[in-house]
């Protein structure tokens, strides 16, 4: 008769309550580890269509469409077009020139008023009230057969209003 160990009829062993909470400790830790790294990369990816270069032009309308002294929003092209009241058109960023914010049109007061940090600018893009370094950044316009277009691919930072930053029709 030969000495077999009885472990050995036993077939595969189970693994311990030990090991299997190592190993699900591992396998979590490298699901948020993944999940921590999506995330900052989904943060620092440019998103489709955000891109500096990548929007284009837009075309806002024919001029007959703006009355002078007015201001349009384009949420989608992320600009404001103003009619100046003697007919000339600026396209402004709607971005704060402080940090980025979303400054809305505010018509009562006739300004562009940052609910981040309290910068307010005038309807041609102007600071009236700091922090803000400079006017809003503007987008080039041409004006073709009667219709306006907006380059949102090519931003125009500036220091402050100039009467040659108006487009004529």
């Amino acid at each position: 008769m030969t000495n077999v160990p009885l472990d050995s009829h036993k077939g595969p062993q189970q693994p311990d309550r030990r090991s299997f909470l190592s190993l699900a400790w591992k396998v979590l830790g490298l699901a948020a580890v993944a999940e921590f790294l999506g995330v900052v990369g989904a943060y620092l990816w440019p998103r489709r269509g955000e891109g500096e270069g990548s929007r284009g032009i837009v075309e806002a309308g024919p001029v007959g469409e703006f009355t002078p002294a007015s201001v349009t929003p384009f949420p989608q092209g992320r600009f404001y077009l103003v009619r100046l009241t003697d007919g000339g058109f600026l396209a402004l960023s709607s971005k704060c020139s402080h940090l980025g914010c979303t400054v809305p049109w505010n018509e009562k007061d006739k300004t562009f008023p940052c609910p981040c940090h309290a910068s307010v600018f005038d309807m041609r893009g102007n600071v009236l009230s700091p922090p803000a370094p400079r006017a809003l950044d503007l987008f080039p316009i041409t004006i073709e057969s009667g219709v306006v277009k907006v380059d949102t691919g090519r931003r125009i930072q500036r220091e402050r209003f100039e009467d040659g930053q108006v487009a004529y029709l």
